[in-house]
């Protein structure tokens, strides 16, 4: 049955007020964008360092050790103070042996007399053998004991002077100037050259020496430049080392490679070098851990990004790169060595494209972002703008 005007009417005005209510819903807000700090990626020619881990050591570390027995009877330095070369460290009981060195004297004494004896009896046998009024054999014997007695003469010497010698070292010397270490023997005590522990240590700090191990790989890429360097053939500065110490700063005094081990050791499988640096003010001291670093290549065009800009997840390098239409992809790279503050990215990146710098954790896939200012303390990037 057809419907009537009416009814027309009233469905006309339900549609109407159906179609005018959903006019009057509000359509939803655009996506707000998250502050962030933007640079650029750099390419430029970068030095490429190598670091080692290494142990400092003193250019001379001494063991003091007693080589005379007996009884000390003073020290005569601080621990940790400078002790200049022939300083008396130690003094050991000297009166057993000056009594030794008067008793070499005496029979030293005893020996010339008696070789005194010997001379005068060949010179008054030696005209009377001829005249038959003394025996051959009373010469030879004269003559025999002429000879012992001269030989008695040089043991008798070596005796005094060995005396002279073991007295002298009653008086223990540090052989070197340098730092005197802890005194592991007090007085009293009864010390010898057999002691199993040195009666102390005296290192020569300036220069001061690092221990750094190179592994079998890197020691054949540097051989030529080490082998020239250890030789001094006109390069030894050629390759120079810096020192990174516990505490993050950099030793102001840059080092040169010495001479170390002479062969890679198969267990390990490193190489042992030597970096000496100076220490005018006896700073750095032997036992310290440092880090060594030397340029060791340069790398070409290197794409660079600062490297705050990298996160690590789970073993993998992803940087927030900021697309044309200013939101985030998280793309997946692969890093190279540090430069500074920066780090080389070997694959994932072009150059000129820009990343996000801080803000990293505000930021997903698909994110859209704008650019901040950069902290000018916490920050070395380029700032730009993600608009275009």
């Amino acid at each position: 049955m057809p419907m009537s005007l009416t009814a027309l009417r009233a469905m006309a005005q339900v549609l109407f007020v159906l179609v005018a209510a959903g006019c009057n819903e509000s359509a939803p807000p655009p996506p707000k964008a998250v502050e962030v700090v933007i640079g650029t990626v750099a390419q430029r020619d970068v030095a490429v360092q190598s670091e080692w881990i290494g142990t400092t050591e003193g250019a001379v570390d001494a063991e003091i050790r007693a080589q005379v027995s007996g009884y000390l009877v003073s020290r005569n330095f601080e621990e940790g103070t400078h002790v200049e070369k022939d300083s008396v460290l130690f003094q050991i009981d000297p009166r057993p042996y000056r009594a030794a060195l008067e008793q070499a004297r005496a029979d030293l004494g005893r020996a010339q007399a008696m070789l005194g004896k010997a001379d005068l009896d060949v010179d008054r046998f030696t005209p009377l053998v001829a005249e038959g009024a003394v025996s051959r054999q009373e010469l030879d014997d004269a003559i025999q004991l002429q000879r012992s007695a001269r030989a008695g003469i040089d043991g008798a010497k070596a005796a005094v002077e060995k005396a002279e010698l073991d007295l002298t070292f009653c008086s223990i010397r540090s052989p070197v100037d340098g730092i005197a270490g802890i005194a592991r023997a007090q007085l009293g005590d009864l010390v010898g050259p057999g002691d199993p522990n040195p009666l102390t240590n005296v290192s020569q700090l300036d220069p001061i020496r690092v221990l750094f191990p190179l592994s079998e790989r890197e020691y054949l890429l540097f051989a030529g430049a080490i082998r020239e360097a250890v030789e001094g053939r006109g390069s030894r500065d050629a390759v120079v080392l810096s020192l990174v110490l516990a505490d993050g700063t950099t030793w102001p005094h840059p080092g040169r490679v010495v001479p170390a081990a002479s062969a890679v050791d198969q267990t390990t499988g490193t190489f042992l070098l030597r970096g000496e640096f100076a220490n005018p003010e006896n700073i750095l001291r032997p036992g310290q851990y440092a880090r060594v670093r030397a340029v060791t290549s340069t790398a070409k065009s290197a794409l660079l990004v600062p490297q705050r800009a990298v996160a690590e997840l789970q073993g993998a390098f992803q940087i927030a790169v900021v697309q044309d239409d200013d939101t985030i992809e998280l793309r997946v790279v692969e890093p190279g060595a540090l430069d500074g503050s920066d780090r080389i990215i070997l694959k994932g990146l072009s150059a000129g494209e820009r990343i996000v710098v801080e803000g990293l954790q505000k930021v997903r896939p698909g994110t859209l972002v704008t650019a901040q200012a950069p902290d000018p303390k916490n920050s070395t990037a380029t700032p730009t703008n993600a608009g275009k």
